[in-house]
């Protein structure tokens, strides 16, 4: 089945054929995102009325989450099914329970938050919001904030390994390591990168722009790790300024 989510209220069910299957309504506003559970049996839709609902497949309501005190961007699922994460232009991110509960605010953000996305393992959130992307752990402890864009960071995508992270800003997108260190800066687009994603085995990203054109990028972390320390070895071990626990950075590349 595929959900689709529409500025007219309501969330869409279709078979893969076109077939449409029900009509969700219940909102006030507009939809803003509609995922499925990782076992496909709910729904979790965002609107822009302040809140997130929860429907069973074949269309019920099951309950609404409220809580957040402006429009709501996106609702998703942790990959067990247990979570869900929610963000809003309230400048938060809420964890919920799958019943409902509310776990966690997550409140360190300066403005609205556009996106949020669970680590494949689930044990790590990245959200964007304002300039930087931020890394927390599943209980809401902050982990790390991205710096580094000079313009809104719209999203951030974990890879599908879970050890690096992209951000879409500006006119470029951004890739981290799970700690926060920059990995690469992708430069080319003529205007706001709005996404920027893996592919499934994580050698090629896709970004999208308002320059009306899709990128794709070769990306191999063991490649530039190796491109990188053959241009810097010999400066970290001839340069008498460098300390010595950092002359060893490139020993186990090769």
């Amino acid at each position: 089945m595929i959900a689709t989510a529409s500025d007219d209220k309501t969330v869409k069910l279709w078979k893969r054929n076109g077939t449409l299957v029900t009509t969700l309504k219940g909102h006030q506003d507009e939809v803003d995102s509609a995922e499925f559970s990782p076992d496909g049996n709910l729904i979790a839709t965002a609107s822009n009325d302040s809140t997130v609902k929860l429907w069973k497949r074949d269309g019920t309501l099951v309950r609404t989450l409220e809580g957040h005190q402006d429009g709501v961007s996106t609702a998703k699922f942790s990959p067990d099914g247990e979570l869900i994460v929610t963000t809003s232009a309230d400048d938060t991110v809420k964890l919920w329970k799958r019943d409902g509960t509310l776990v966690k605010t997550l409140e360190r953000h300066p403005v609205g938050v556009s996106s949020a996305e669970f680590s494949p393992d689930g044990n790590l959130i990245a959200t964007a919001s304002g300039k930087t992307g931020k890394i927390w752990k599943r209980d809401g402890t902050l982990v790390k904030t991205l710096a580094g864009h000079q313009d809104a960071v719209y999203s951030a995508e974990f890879s599908p390994d879970g050890n690096l992270i992209a951000t879409a800003s500006g006119k470029t997108g951004k890739i981290w390591k799970r700690d926060g260190t920059l990995v690469k800066t992708l430069e080319g687009h003529q205007d706001a990168v709005y996404s920027a994603e893996f592919s499934p085995d994580g050698n090629l990203i896709a970004t999208a722009s308002g320059d009306n054109t899709v990128k794709l990028w070769k990306f191999n972390l063991d490649n530039l790790l190796q491109h990188s320390c053959d241009w810097v070895r010999d400066y970290l071990k001839n340069n008498p300024n460098v300390k010595e626990e950092d002359r060893r950075l490139c020993d186990d590349i090769n």
